[in-house]
Order: C-alpha cells, then structure tokens, then sequence
C-alpha cells in the first residue's frame, strides 16, 4: 500500500521502528492464554519474534510453530458455514452487467490483537450487508508490533459463506519506515532440505482448520535482492499449488518485483507478471492511470488469463463515496469493463460517522448509500451521481436457491436481542454470523406514486436485532423486493410472513414471480396473494397455490386504501414444504474453564440442520436471558455475576434450525 496511508493501515497498532529480531527466538511470548479466557482471533509472525516484550493485551507466536491440536482458541475461531454457491437473476437495471468486473474489499474488522473471536457486547460494529456485489473479502490488518499474518475470525466468515462471499486472511510485510524487517520476509520464503517451502504448507493449514479460503499476500519491506525475489516467487507458486488443492485462493499485491526490490507498479506489466502468473489474481496498487489499466487488461488476455482477475486499487479510507474516482478507467458506461475493482477500507462508512452517532441505523444508511448510490434504489440509479456504487456496474448476485429458506433479517448487531418479538436482552451486542442471508437489491420499490422509505430499524424485531420497515405516505400501491430467488415451488410449499403494522391502514400481499422480469430493469412478472394485515406481530402461512416451478423473486405489495402514512414491519420470511424441521437438541454442555464470572462452554453438535446455537442464562424468577449465540460449538460469556441469593447460575443452551425452530435444551450449571 502507499506509504503515506501506513498509520491507519496498521489497524490500531503503534507502527514503532523495532530493532532487529534475534537470532532464534521462543515460539510465543506475551500474555498466556490460561490467564485471559475471552478467545481473540489468531495473528502470527511468521517464524522469528521481534525482541524486547510485546505491549498490553499483546501474545506474539510463531505460525512455524503453530499445530491445530495446540491451539487453545481454536473452536472459537473456526468457521461451521460452507461457501454457498451463487447465481446472477436479471440485472435489477440496465447499467449494471453480468460477468465482467468483479469486486474486492479490503477490509479492517479491528485491531490485530484483542480482536473478539464471538462478536462483542457493542452495536458499533462494521457489519457488512451487501454482499451481493463483493467477490471477495480480505480481512486486512497487520502490523510490526503484534503480528503480520492475520486468520479472519469466525463471524465474519461464516456471514459472507453464507452469502457466497470467500474470505482471505492476510500477510502483511510493512515497510521499514513502519517497522518492517526483511528477516520476516526471509522467515517467510525459507525453504527446508527438500527445498520445499514449509510455511506455504503451514498457510494452507491454518486456512483449512480456521475455514477460510486463502491469503492476500502483501509484501512491503525494502531491501531484498533478486535471490529474494526468486525465493518469493518459488514459495507463492508452492502456496499456491498447495491452496488450489484444498479449493482455496491466493491474492498478490502490486508491491515487490522479481528482482526483489519494493516498488509499486499500479500496474500489470513484466516487473510483476511473474508473480499475477503465480497467483489467482493480484490488486493492483493505487498508483494506476487509465492507461496503465488499459495495457495491463490487454497484457492478462496475453497471459491467457481474465483481465477481471486484476483488482484496481480504490482507496475510499478517507473519503468513502467522496472520493475522486476515475470509473471510466475500470467500469466505463459505454464498453466492456476494464478491470475489477479493489475497495480498500469501506468500512469508511461507520468509521467517518461522529463516535457519538454510531448507530446501527446510521452506519447502515451510510452503507447503503456507499454501495447502492444517492438514489439508494438500484432500479433507479441517480445519474448525476459522481460516485459510481457498485449497483451501478455490477449485476448483484444472490444464493437463495433451496428450501428451506427463512431470514429474519438479522444484520449481525444489534441495540437489543429480541426472540419472538419479546426483549430477552437489552445489552447491545454485534456477531456477524448470526446474520442472516439478506435480500441482495436493496432497496428495489416498484410504484407509480411516492416512494416510501424501506431500511433495515432497530428500535424492533421478531428475532435478532433488526426488521426491514417501510414508511412514507402510500398514494398508490408499491411492490418492495425482498429475495431474487431459484427455490423450488410443489403443492406443498408455503410462506410464512411475519409482519406488524405500526401505523396506518394497509392491505399485505405476497408477491411471488415464477419467471425472470422480461429484461434489465423490467419489474418481475409477479402474481399476488393476499395476506391479513395485523396491527402486532403475526406470522401468517400463505399456501402457494397454483404455483409449480421456480420462483425467482419474492416481495410484498402495499396497498393503502386510506392513503396517508404508513408504517409497517417485516419481522420475518421463510419458504418451506408441509414438514416443519427442528433439530435435535445439543449434548454435553460443559463449562471447560472459569475465571470469576468468565466462563468457556463446549458441546457436543445436535443432529438435523443446524443454523447456529443460542445460549441462555435461566435466572431464579424463571425468566430466561440471551447471553449470545454462535455457529461454532463453543462459546465464551464474560462478566457473570450472581444474582441475588442465586448459589449456582443455570444455562441453556438450544440448537436453533434453519426455519427457526428450537431445540429441547441441554443444561449445565456453575456454582458461584
């Protein structure tokens, strides 16, 4: 990356000069894990540690000495959710196009230490919604004071696996005026006596047990030689052989070139051939002009390679949707797209609002407008926009193809945690992989009168954190999208909605299309059916009668017969046939360390299809409270305390399935 970002790249961290790394040096130093129970996500050096003691809160490790069967934390960091397959419906308008330019986003969740593996008891939190328009996620961070090669957590994984969306964890080498050490950079490409490379083994390794799906490889120190450049070279193919074999991917930044020296190209061109060759794609760095762009996708054709496997570098860091941009360099309006592009740090749109005003539902309008457009309906894009959304130029992509299906528009934080529309915590919280598979064109209104507002709103919800809420003045009916859809409809197969009007009065129906809208932009061929309007929270099941095939849309038509305001919620949705699954109830509950009021849980998997677990404190009035739920079968709860007169704190613990129904559940307690 440019130098002159370097402070805020290093994700937190103090980019402090360090003295040389000893010679040999222990495999971890630092806090021991015994002593902190909160599990972190996992950050390395790659062999040799820094000398003197790391700062607070800091363990530094050696991933040439990491095993899996050593590693404390690591049913916490795990990943449970399978990279689902995607498909393209029809373009929701006529700009934004199918197969060519793909999208990249380099993003910092945190800091490289302390960075919770479960989520955290915060609804201030970068939870990203729009899935539908990214290739892939790289969970950027690094720095020369804790750690270089960072595995993403849990959380983050399982929420964009669900989405289609692979994830790569990242291998950072700052530059030296940043700490860099080519020692670590030379740890990296050694070679042992077979002339294999072992830490490409041990980065496919972590990958495979952590479920992630490869490495942004990133190398920024200065000094090397051409020797080093053809042992870099050696070891991305050995990665990258080794990682095509476990079906993951291998990223190389626009940095070192094969003479092995530092220098950013902004460009594909013979300096850094060799390494694209050696990779599945390469960012290009921020340095590029139209130009440089233009030869560099004429020279990937050459190499018998996609020009779309070449990310340009947009830095949207400080300026977020200000920034000046040269779209018709990379997604020009008027020809095929150049290159694809590569986002470093959206998370601009919760980091630019003021600390104070950091709510769910203003980072989510931010984020809406980031990659939607000012119109913030991707059917009706806002052509005197100069900043380009991706919904502009890229078809959005969805994986809602099998039942059953059910969403209740969870958005992985929340101000509260709400379970069957009832407060069962009030403590605010953030866990990306409870989020839910979330519509994918947001948001699509079809009307021929006043648009009404439709966002994600926190102040309720049936389940999780969130509800989709339509408001605004109905003076003629509107169709909302919900889902592009391929789910298999049969005589049996209903929908269940769940829904609340909140103010005004409003006829409800479902809106069902068993084909493909006739174009780009067109409105799906829909067909409705009714729905009772219901001023609290229902859930009504509307049979798909005379529907056989596949739906390939979803939505809700609003009709306000009084015209006026209306306010009406979207709690739930879920697609399924006559049987109703519950899974199996877990087993094995235990609590496998405690520390004062924080405590480890562990479990044995329930049977049947399981979405994620959820734990409960069950206290001695008999009301149950949500401590947090996890795809994983492990989970830590931090600052328990008694309750009055209370001896034993009691746990439940539920299997929750992919429609939403419950488990029996399984019990431990702690004595205090």
């Amino acid at each position: 990356m440019n130098p002159t970002r370097r402070t805020v790249l290093l994700a937190g961290a103090t980019a402090a000069l360090l003295p040389s790394p000893p010679a040999a040096a222990e495999p971890e130093r630092g806090r021991t894990e015994a002593a902190a129970l909160q599990p972190y996500a996992s950050y390395w050096y790659p062999d040799s540690l820094p000398s003197g003691s790391p700062g607070t809160g800091i363990t530094w490790r050696s991933l040439k000495s990491w095993r899996p069967a050593d590693d404390p934390d690591l049913a916490f960091n795990a990943a449970t959710v399978p990279l689902a397959p995607r498909f393209t419906p029809t373009p929701v308008n006529t700009t934004a196009r199918a197969g060519q330019a793909r999208i990249q986003s380099l993003v910092s969740f945190g800091p490289t230490a302390s960075n919770p593996s479960q989520g955290s008891a915060t609804a201030d939190y970068y939870a990203p919604t729009h899935w539908a328009y990214i290739d892939e996620l790289v969970f950027w961070g690094g720095s020369s004071g804790e750690g270089l090669v960072l595995a993403p957590n849990a959380p983050v994984v399982d929420a964009a696996h669900r989405h289609g969306v692979p994830v790569l964890g990242n291998v950072f080498l700052p530059p030296v005026a940043y700490g860099g050490q080519l020692q670590w950079t030379r740890d990296l490409v050694q070679k042992d006596a077979a002339g294999r490379y072992p830490l490409a083994e041990r980065l496919v390794a972590v990958a495979e047990a952590y479920g992630f799906d490869g490495w942004f490889v990133n190398a920024e120190t200065s000094g090397g030689n051409a020797a080093l450049g053809a042992d870099m070279l050696g070891f991305l193919r050995e990665l990258k052989t080794r990682a095509k074999a476990k079906g993951q991917r291998v990223t190389w930044y626009d940095s070192m070139t094969v003479n092995g020296s530092v220098s950013w190209q902004g460009a594909l061109n013979s300096q850094n051939e060799a390494f694209f060759q050696a990779a599945h794609d390469m960012f290009v760095d921020f340095r590029w002009t139209a130009a440089k762009l233009t030869s560099s996708g004429r020279l990937a054709g050459q190499l018998g390679r996609s020009r779309y496997e070449l990310w340009a570098g947009v830095d949207v860091e400080a300026g977020g949707w200000n920034s000046s941009v040269n779209w018709d360099a990379i997604v020009p309006r008027d020809k095929a797209h150049v290159v694809s592009v590569g986002f470093y740090r959206p998370e601009w749109t919760r980091n630019h609002l003021p600390s104070g005003g950091r709510t769910p539902g203003a980072f989510h309008a931010a984020d809406d407008r980031f990659w939607t457009g000012r119109s913030l309906d991707p059917s009706r894009p806002d052509g005197t926009d100069s900043w380009r959304a991706p919904a502009v130029s890229v078809a959005d992509r969805s994986t809602v193809a099998s039942v059953p299906f059910a969403s209740v528009f969870n958005t992985g934080h929340g101000l509260r945690w709400y379970e069957d529309g009832e407060v069962t915590s009030d403590t605010p919280w953030n866990h990306l992989g409870l989020q839910d598979r979330l519509p994918s064109r947001r948001w699509v209104v079809h009307t021929d009168g006043q648009r009404p507002g439709v966002n994600f709103d926190f102040a309720d919800a049936w389940r999780g954190g969130s509800s989709v809420l339509v408001e605004g003045e109905l003076d003629e009916p509107a169709i909302v999208e919900v889902y592009a859809t391929r789910l298999p409809v049969t005589v049996d197969t209903v929908v269940e909605l769940t829904h609340r009007t909140d103010a005004g009065r409003v006829n409800v129906e479902l809106a069902v299309a068993m084909a493909e809208p006739s174009g780009p932009g067109a409105t799906p061929p829909y067909t409705y059916l009714p729905v009772n309007s219901v001023n609290g929270w229902q859930t009504a099941t509307v049979p798909l009668t005379g529907l056989i095939g596949t739906a390939h849309a979803i939505g809700i038509r609003l009709t306000a017969p009084d015209g006026g305001l209306v306010r009406w919620r979207l709690g739930g949705l879920a697609v399924r046939n006559a049987l109703l699954h519950t899974p199996g109830a877990p087993s094995g509950l235990r609590i496998t360390a405690a520390a004062g009021g924080d405590l480890r849980f562990a479990w044995n998997p329930a049977s049947g299809d399981v979405r994620h677990y959820t734990l409960h404190r069950l206290l001695p009035d008999s009301t149950r409270r949500f401590l947090g739920g996890t795809c994983q079968r492990a989970f830590f709860a931090g600052g328990l305390r008694p309750e009055q007169g209370e001896q034993a704190a009691r746990f439940e613990l539920r299997a929750v399935g992919e429609l939403y129904t419950t488990s029996a559940p399984a019990t431990v307690t702690h004595a205090w």
